[in-house]
């Protein structure tokens, strides 16, 4: 006869074993789109490039484009965009430049100092500043769009430095009517300034390279990255135009403007360089955005996605898919977070064993997401062993650190899908292009102090160092299967915890 007691905790122990199951599944679910996008890339990457273009041997055929510069409070990169911007190769006659400012310090001033110096070589450039931030950065850009002049709107960040022929190279392919927006690949000028930056670019690549090659080759839905891209103006007013209501309005007009049949184009070639943050506090608010603003738009658009009679099945899959990107690290956590309880009671209810069969979806999952990020490697790092062994160790860095990040961004994408509303708070630029393992304490903007993340990824970091006990204790039973993941997720907790506290403002 079983007690009362035993009877509530069979029954706590099974919704977990449920929670587990179903974010486990998901989890494989997602790696399999991985290879899905794999497919899709290694069988059209080598497609003979035969979009239209103009040719811009005549002059009479350049459109007129209008450059946006989004800025707010980044006095130690804006110089450094505004020489590049200027360096752009465009006939003077067709282009002009708006530097978006809404900061709140000295920045403002640098900026007016530079471009007066810039108009005074005859740039046409503009500094549009606003009486407060409302709407935020689609604020700001919605805001230039009303003064735009041009056919086509180029975007870049404060942290990216455009090379001198991105407008000849990109904008002769919206010679296609159709084509709305155009996005290049980033490059990053301070990949090797950290193994916080090596792990970052690792990640990015293989969005830029696996998923977004991988969708757009296939005509499913890609997205604008915030930057590094062009607009057709003409669908950007035609798609209800820039909206705050979500932390990603770049990916928000990337779903509105596809579902109003603009063709995206994305040019993998064409790399931009940019910055990539450098503090855990800077990596932090960047994931913030980029996952609750995935969750944001999961709820706005997805249902409008599936409802479309114009698009098929397999790219409303993937629509699904991509707008729950960043919903996966909330299966992460849990499957993460639920393994040690699980592990503790195994052996004392007899049903709980069969879950370490079901495991084993979690390592296929890892072993597909190894492999399909191996591959899209290999032409950049090699085919030999130690090409491998070294791409294994970035593997499980990134691996490590994005377990980590979990916890984080987890909150993130569950505040993304209750809708709650939250400011967007800017990833801080140092300039440290050139600087290798510089400290940027004291720099303006280092600012971070003690927070509820870096506590609870402090005493998660001790929580799996228990999960690695519990491994080592009963091993001969067949616990020891979790040691290395809960190896991977105490080094990665621990990593991010110790960065942290190193960060804190005193």
């Amino acid at each position: 006869m079983i007690d009362l007691k035993q009877q509530i905790l069979i029954f706590i122990i099974n919704s977990l074993v449920f929670l587990y199951t179903v974010s486990l599944i998901t989890f494989f679910i997602f790696s399999l789109v991985q290879l899905n996008l794999l497919f899709n890339y290694l069988t059209n990457k080598n497609i003979t490039n035969n979009h239209s273009k103009w040719n811009f041997n005549s002059k009479s055929v350049i459109p007129y484009v209008t450059v946006q510069l989004p800025v707010y409070n980044e006095f130690y990169v804006i110089k450094g965009l505004l020489n590049s911007i200027e360096k752009i190769k465009y006939p003077k006659e067709k282009i002009e430049l708006q530097v978006l400012d809404d900061s709140n310090d000295e920045s403002s001033k640098l900026i007016e100092q530079i471009t007066k110096k810039m108009k005074r070589k005859g740039i046409n450039i503009h500094h549009i500043r606003r009486n407060n931030r409302e709407g935020f950065k689609a604020g700001a850009l919605k805001e230039g769009l009303k003064k735009a002049k041009g056919e086509f709107i180029a975007i870049f960040d404060s942290d990216f430095l455009p090379n001198k022929d991105f407008l000849i190279n990109t904008i002769p392919y919206f010679k296609n009517p159709k084509i709305g927006m155009i996005q290049t690949r980033w490059g990053y000028l301070n990949k090797d300034y950290s193994i916080l930056t090596k792990i970052q670019a690792f990640a990015l690549d293989a969005h830029f390279t696996l998923e977004q090659v991988g969708r757009n080759v296939k005509k499913h839905f890609i997205n604008f990255n915030g930057t590094a891209g062009v607009w057709r103006k003409k669908t950007i007013i035609d798609s209800g135009n820039w909206q705050e209501d979500t932390l990603t309005e770049d990916l928000d007009l990337s779903y509105r403007a596809q579902l109003k049949n603009w063709e995206f184009l994305y040019l993998e070639k064409i790399i931009t360089p940019s910055e990539l943050p450098v503090t855990i506090g800077g990596i932090r608010s960047q994931q913030f955005r980029w996952n609750k603003g995935g969750a944001e738009n999961f709820q706005k658009n997805i249902i409008k996605v599936l409802k479309s009679k114009k698009i098929n099945l397999v790219t409303k899959l993937h629509a699904f898919a991509h707008l729950l990107n960043s919903t996966i690290f909330l299966n992460i956590f849990l499957v993460s977070f639920l393994s040690i309880p699980l592990l503790y009671y195994k052996n004392q209810i007899s049903n709980l064993k069969w879950f370490f069969n079901i495991s084993t979806l979690f390592f296929i999952s890892t072993f597909i997401f190894y492999f399909c990020y191996c591959i899209i490697n290999k032409p950049k790092n090699g085919y030999g062993l130690i090409s491998i062994i070294n791409y294994t160790i970035k593997f499980i860095g990134f691996y490590s650190l994005s377990a980590a990040f979990s916890a984080h961004n987890s909150i993130a994408v569950i505040m993304g899908h209750m809708r709650v509303k939250s400011n967007f708070i800017r990833t801080p630029k140092y300039n440290l292009i050139d600087k290798k393992n510089q400290s940027v304490a004291g720099k303006k903007y280092f600012n971070y102090s003690l927070n509820l993340y870096m506590i609870i990824e402090s005493i998660l970091s001790l929580y799996f160092l228990f999960g690695l006990y519990l491994g080592l204790i009963d091993s001969d039973n067949g616990d020891f299967i979790f040691f290395p993941f809960h190896l991977f997720l105490f080094l990665g907790f621990g990593y991010i915890s110790i960065k942290s506290l190193k960060e804190i403002k005193l």
